[in-house]
């Protein structure tokens, strides 16, 4: 018997073991599964057992077996090919962002050295909706210019942005290229600060297909209202970010004297 295929004999054998009592046995998989991935006893791109191999091995059920790597699937370790079995998934880097500065996601990547490109998903002109009729001061009769796009990072999806800006000010959607903010500072309407709000979600079966990813696994949803100098409202944007592959960092200092007595 080989190095690699005695090490994976004991990924599933450690659940006979003592001292798992007590710990359903489909998390007590999914946690073996997991630690020979993080060891690297088996590495991305390598195929688990089929399972009904695993259920002989691991000797569990294959309800078992199926609700451990669904959920290791959901958490991004494994990935599904219909067809084909189940892989460990690809290493992913995960990227770390300042939730203090504000820039653009191709500056941003640019400066880690990685390699960025898009893959356009709408560019157009159309009636805008309540929400963006409000958050962008729009009349019904104004139109709004939407902009979408798959952002990739040396070759991996990373996120989706739709943004949303009063055709007013980008009247041609399709002439923007790799920056919209680049676009935007060749007109004077570069933002210069932002609200943003980020919450938790799983991603639906449209939005994983774009990110590589399997329907259900954890996203991070963030929407940025962007501000000109003089306060005015430029752009609406809601993005879908891949949960396993951003950080986002905030510094907090220290209140000042005053704020410290106050409580």
């Amino acid at each position: 018997m080989s190095e690699a295929v005695d090490a994976t004999e004991r990924m599933f054998s450690v659940l006979k073991e003592p001292g798992q009592a007590g710990m359903p046995l489909y998390i007590r998989l999914k946690r073996s599964i997991e630690d020979a991935v993080q060891q690297g006893v088996i590495r991305p791109g390598d195929a688990l057992p089929s399972e009904r191999d695993i259920a002989v091995k691991a000797d569990v059920s294959r309800v078992t077996v199926r609700k451990a790597v669904q959920d290791l699937v959901k958490g991004g370790i494994l990935v599904q090919r219909h067809g084909s079995g189940t892989f460990v998934a690809p290493r992913v880097d995960r990227v770390e962002q300042s939730l203090s500065l504000l820039t653009s996601f191709t500056e941003d990547m640019a400066r880690r050295g990685m390699v960025v490109r898009s893959e356009w998903l709408d560019r157009g002109i159309y009636p805008p909706s309540p929400m963006e009729m409000m958050v962008l001061g729009l009349s019904s009769k104004e139109m709004v210019a939407r902009v979408s796009r798959l952002r990739i990072a040396d070759n991996t999806p990373l996120a989706i942005e739709r943004a949303a800006l009063s055709s007013a000010v980008l009247p041609e959607p399709e002439a923007v290229g790799a920056s919209l903010y680049a676009a935007l500072e060749q007109t004077g309407n570069r933002p210069v600060r932002a609200m943003q709000r980020i919450s938790a979600a799983n991603l639906g079966e449209a939005d994983a297909r774009l990110l590589g990813v399997a329907p259900g696994v954890a996203s991070l949803n963030i929407e940025r209202i962007s501000y000109l100098e003089t306060g005015k409202v430029i752009e609406f944007t809601r993005s879908v970010y891949r949960g396993d592959t951003y950080d986002f960092v905030a510094e907090l200092r220290l209140s000042g004297p005053a704020e410290q007595g106050a409580r």
